[in-house]
């Protein structure tokens, strides 16, 4: 029995082969060369080599069963076929910048906390933001360390800094730490002070000049770092002020016309100076802190970004001459003594 003609009438849907997955590299190299119509101009537009747009045209025609472009020594043009091949693929690549824009503002934010302002976390978010444009951010100010770990266990942090010495209690074994920066720490001083006419100032000299030290509650770990600081170095104590923030700290400084342990940057404002300490070198170990197991997935991103930052800068460098970090910091980063 020969075949059963079921229908006399052929459609086109039963020439339909199945379809061809388009790349879309594909479509928008036949789209450029179409508005270009020289394979040498599109594919400078496109950053290839000419070569490459020549093979991976005729690679789609071939997918395809059909030429879209006409060519030969001179001369470039579109066939029927790629007039309409090229009309959809317009619309096909604006639908695809509409999809991938709508899937990005939907993109949950990554939650930054930088402490306070004018620190090295803030300066360092400011990089991240500007490296990153298509990332929403969310920073928050928690004042310290000891206060952002309740919201980084609860996964209401993916990102925050500081000191991981101090805190009052140990690391939850959920957060992963990467050392950022060995910052330098100088002291604030008011202009016309004894100390404010040298270029550097030995940290014995503080010895004769009581400190004033302004810390904010949730600031456990820069606590900890200068009680350190005052008993390795027989420092005394003339002041102790909670507050928060460099601008509250300059405040009591102009004020009170004590001296004040501080980052060795940063703008100050008129009637006071910031002078660098030395024999040794005071240092404040930052740390980026994050949990593992909540952490949004562009985190890993962050974290590269921020290490090429901390090269790129020398962060981690140790000075030159004399140095001082806390026993328990020296121990976590593996450093011997200074």
């Amino acid at each position: 029995m020969g075949p059963t003609l079921l229908s006399g009438r052929v459609t086109a849907s039963d020439c339909y082969s199945g379809g061809v997955d388009l790349d879309l590299r594909q479509v928008r190299y036949a789209v450029t060369l179409a508005d270009e119509l020289h394979f040498g101009r599109a594919a400078a537009r496109l950053t290839i080599a000419q070569q490459t747009l020549s093979a991976q045209i005729g690679s789609l025609e071939r997918r395809l069963g059909v030429p879209l472009f006409t060519r030969d020594r001179r001369h470039v043009a579109t066939t029927p076929a790629g007039e309409v091949f090229v009309e959809r693929g317009r619309r096909l690549l604006d639908d695809a910048r509409r999809l991938t824009d709508a899937v990005a503002g939907t993109r949950a934010p990554l939650r930054v906390d930088v402490l306070t302002e004018g620190l090295t976390p803030s300066v360092l978010a400011q990089h991240l933001r500007a490296q990153s444009p298509c990332l929403p951010f969310e920073v928050f100010q928690t004042q310290g360390l000891a206060a952002a770990l309740p919201r980084l266990i609860a996964g209401e942090l993916d990102l925050a800094f500081g000191r991981v010495h101090g805190l009052g209690r140990d690391l939850p074994a959920g957060l992963a730490t990467m050392p950022v920066r060995l910052e330098p720490i100088g002291v604030v001083l008011p202009v016309g002070h004894p100390l404010a006419d040298r270029d550097e100032v030995p940290l014995a000299a503080l010895a004769d000049h009581p400190l004033l030290v302004h810390t904010a509650d949730e600031a456990a770990e820069w606590r900890d770092w200068i009680d350190r600081a005052i008993g390795a170095f027989g420092l005394r104590t003339a002041l102790r002020v909670r507050g928060h923030g460099h601008a509250a700290v300059h405040a009591t400084v102009r004020a009170r016309g004590y001296p004040a342990l501080s980052p060795a940057t940063g703008p100050l404002p008129e009637g006071l100076t910031l002078r660098p300490l030395t024999d040794p070198v005071p240092l404040y170990p930052w740390h980026a802190v994050w949990n593992t197991t909540t952490a949004a997935p562009s985190v890993n991103r962050i974290l590269e970004l921020t290490h090429s930052y901390t090269r790129d800068h020398h962060w981690s460098t140790l000075p030159d001459g004399p140095w001082w970090l806390p026993e328990p910091d020296r121990t976590t980063l593996r450093i011997p003594t200074g």
